[in-house]
């Protein structure tokens, strides 16, 4: 088998060996990764953090050992906090995002291969998941980040993947999609006893699991609908004060945090 990890910023994964097909998700400095095939230039690989899968343009692979592989696999690493940053070397500065990962950090330096690079930003605690109060204050970071589908970085960014970084950030890993999302964590009966960190859930006309946002205080929701931002929840749904109208129909409310 063959292995690699991310040294750029953000790089896409497509659901083809296409620069024009769909971005599926992308992967985020520090991320490491499986590869199942090669295809010409592109090259299929399956992300350790979350299992998901799609091709890379084979410019954008660095390889690491599969020792190294095994290692990142099995062991939490700090994300980056601050919502733009650098880590560098002697050779190369390579701009990062919020949610980027630090594999093997060691408050100063992390290490890809044999080669360390600096890094002089916030981290969050690997070894200590965050409290309610801290996910929110992460999840606040990424107010007015654009929608993108397939999106995970601060530039652009979907709704799944908006939970799923914050969450990551603060601790818990969360698979990518929503329909994968809502079987984690113990329901929430009614819209009314939601507690900030809740996950709702919304469904389409055929009841398949489309949409999923960060439940607040006082039945507000934080999602990501052409930007993440802050609507109102209840029983029907999401209801958008600035167009006066519903936009998500409510299916059911998780709560991760106990």
């Amino acid at each position: 088998m063959e292995y690699g990890i991310c040294l750029l910023s953000v790089v896409p994964m497509r659901a083809e060996t296409s620069d024009k097909a769909e971005i599926v998700t992308q992967m985020l400095f520090g991320e490491c990764y499986e590869i199942l095939n090669r295809d010409g230039n592109w090259i299929n690989i399956q992300l350790a953090s979350d299992g998901y899968s799609g091709w890379i343009d084979f410019k954008q692979h660095t390889p690491v050992t599969a020792d190294y592989f095994k290692d990142w696999r099995n062991t939490s690493h700090p994300r980056v906090m601050d919502l733009l940053q650098v880590v560098s070397n002697g050779e190369s500065r390579i701009p990062i995002g919020i949610g980027s990962y630090l594999p093997f950090f060691d408050g100063m330096s992390l290490r890809i291969n044999d080669k360390s690079y600096v890094y002089n930003g916030r981290a969050s605690n690997a070894s200590s998941p965050a409290t309610t109060a801290q996910l929110l204050k992460v999840a606040a970071n990424f107010i007015k980040a654009p929608y993108l589908w397939g999106g995970k970085s601060i530039f652009g960014i979907d709704c799944s993947g908006f939970t799923q970084q914050v969450f990551g950030i603060c601790g818990y890993q969360l698979p990518r999609d929503a329909y994968q999302q809502v079987n984690h964590g113990d329901e929430v009966h009614f819209a009314t006893q939601t507690q900030p960190g809740d996950l709702a859930y919304f469904s389409n006309e055929e009841g398949r699991i489309i949409h999923v946002g960060i439940m607040l205080e006082g039945n507000q929701i934080m999602h990501a609908h052409g930007e993440v931002r802050i609507d109102t929840l209840d029983h029907n749904g999401v209801y958008n004060a600035e167009r006066k109208r519903y936009s998500h129909q409510l299916r059911i409310i998780k709560r991760i945090f106990l």
